[in-house]
């Protein structure tokens, strides 16, 4: 088995572009990244930054709505390595902006499906490899921007994402495996320019600074 396969595993959702990218990135050099998203380009651009920095990846390209393409995924997991040390969750679906009296019904929906349920599958689809883990550990993102103007699909889905999180970290407390929740500041991401299309980006922190200083919290 090479060095690379016997580093611990981090799992990334969400790993293509922004901060899932960046902190696949950051965790490279100590971890195995599975680095799951929809857009093949973008992991195979993680691919090559990853190999670069001496670090290796496995490159999942798929929705994490697709619940059987996630079991897949999953099984795979336990049947390499057995386990997964690390679960860092950013996949996030970004709404356009609206009054929420004219909330588009698939706007609401995919933000639901997206946010919350599949949240939930994939808690129940991850927990059993972390739990086989020495120090399983899963890592959620929150966005204070729930009740803001415009942000109704949005930010009640989040909302929804963040009650589910810390039910299982207080359920999980005690047992395992260890849930943080965690608050990055604002960046110049994809989902950002969605919703602040005319802000002066060259304010805001960079996904890389902001992934060094989330992992410092984390103590990794």
């Amino acid at each position: 088995m090479s060095d690379t396969e016997d580093r611990p595993v981090a799992l990334v959702t969400g790993a293509s572009r922004g901060l899932g990218a960046a902190l696949a990135l950051a965790l490279a050099p100590a971890y195995h990244i599975i680095a799951v998203a929809r857009t093949t380009g973008g992991l195979e651009e993680l691919d090559d930054r990853i190999q670069a920095k001496g670090g290796a990846a496995t490159l999942a390209p798929m929705d994490v709505t697709d619940a059987d393409a996630m079991a897949h995924l999953c099984r795979g997991i336990y049947d390499r390595w057995g386990h997964a040390d690390l679960w860092l969750h950013t996949a996030v679906h970004a709404p356009p902006l609206t009054p929420t009296p004219h909330l588009a019904e698939k706007d609401w929906k995919t933000s639901l499906d997206v946010n919350a349920t599949a949240t939930a599958t994939l808690i129940r689809m991850v927990e059993p490899l972390l739990n086989a883990a020495p120090a399983g550990r899963a890592v959620f993102f929150d966005d204070p921007r729930v009740g803001q103007k415009f942000f109704s699909a949005y930010a009640a889905s989040k909302a929804a994402q963040m009650a589910l999180v810390r039910s299982w970290a207080a359920e999980s407390e005690r047992i395992g495996p260890k849930v943080d929740i965690l608050t990055p500041e604002p960046m110049p991401t994809a989902v950002r320019a969605r919703f602040f299309p005319g802000e002066d980006r060259d304010a805001l922190t960079h996904p890389d600074t902001e992934a060094a200083r989330l992992l410092q919290q984390l103590d990794l």
